[in-house]
């Protein structure tokens, strides 16, 4: 009962107060509802697709406030995943993504402006291969509600792309492979 007394209080206060109220989740992991994968050109004449199969994280969301959101993710770079064992022995390398001196990878949000109708633009700071730059990830809401199991979820995808030689990836893959495109679906469960 004292519990319930505190929580109403509390949210009696931020609603009084004006303040929006959002939500924590942590990514699904364990039910695979999340999926970071990305897509190069090889040599421009297909696409090459993989996907880090390890990661992590968590974000806040409140649908009335979406610039109160907040996103981090924590990617194991060794889980790299192209389909292909020795492709994906030399993206482990000194050459890509450098596993054995970097093991992870980090996006953390900065700020997230709303660009229309359930999209937003979410900047923050990724870090890959020791090097950490400002990017900008087109995201999109895709919705939430209540799952089978008693839960609260609530979903997003997004997408953005990287150039290469910004986190000091010198290997040259000819020119029309230059960037590489990072798609990214969640599905996060409120905490």
């Amino acid at each position: 009962m004292l519990k319930q007394s505190i929580a109403a209080l509390t949210l009696g206060a931020a609603l009084f107060a004006g303040q929006a109220m959002a939500a924590d989740y942590a990514i699904d992991k364990q039910g695979q509802h999340a999926f970071i994968n990305f897509k190069i050109s090889h040599l421009g004449y297909s696409w090459l697709y993989g996907t880090f199969k390890d990661f992590d994280g968590n974000f806040s969301f409140d649908a009335k406030a979406p610039e109160a959101s907040k996103v981090s993710v924590k990617i194991n770079t060794a889980s790299v995943d192209s389909n292909h064992a020795e492709r994906d022995k030399h993206l482990r390398s000194g050459d890509f993504l450098n596993v054995d001196k970097h093991p992870t990878a980090t996006f953390e949000s900065t700020s997230v402006k709303s660009t229309g109708e359930g999209t937003a633009d979410i900047t923050g700071n990724l870090t890959l291969n020791g090097v950490t730059k400002p990017v900008v990830i087109a995201a999109k809401f895709i919705g939430e509600g209540s799952d089978p199991w008693g839960g609260y979820r609530a979903g997003f995808e997004g997408s953005t792309k990287l150039k290469l030689k910004d986190f000091d990836i010198q290997k040259d893959l000819g020119p029309a492979s230059q960037e590489v495109e990072l798609i990214i679906s969640v599905e996060g469960v409120r905490q």
